[in-house]
């Protein structure tokens, strides 16, 4: 079965700030499978599986995003679950 699947692309000072652990932190409290990496932009990355509301609050959070973020733009995009289990960091791509 297909899990509802969102990518989340997070710009502004998002690399060097904890920001992949927060993400990950966050995911596994709401219960969301998948993944999150920076990228060499200097972006972040993650496709999140799970229910919407709880891809709705991360999507919100991510705003916000951790202590000493300054988060410019956040953009999403429908996704393909990719069956992902758990939540991990991945490397930079």
């Amino acid at each position: 079965m297909t899990r509802p699947a969102l990518r989340i692309r997070v710009q502004g000072r998002v690399q060097g700030v904890g920001f992949r652990w927060w993400v990950t932190t966050q995911a596994r409290a709401l219960d969301l499978q998948g993944w999150v990496r920076n990228r060499s932009d200097g972006s972040v990355e993650a496709l999140v599986m799970g229910g919407g509301r709880a891809i709705a609050k991360l999507v919100e959070s991510c705003h916000r995003g951790p202590t000493g973020a300054l988060v410019r733009s956040v953009e999403t995009e429908p996704a393909e679950d990719d069956g992902s289990q758990g939540f991990e960091q991945k490397a930079t791509v």
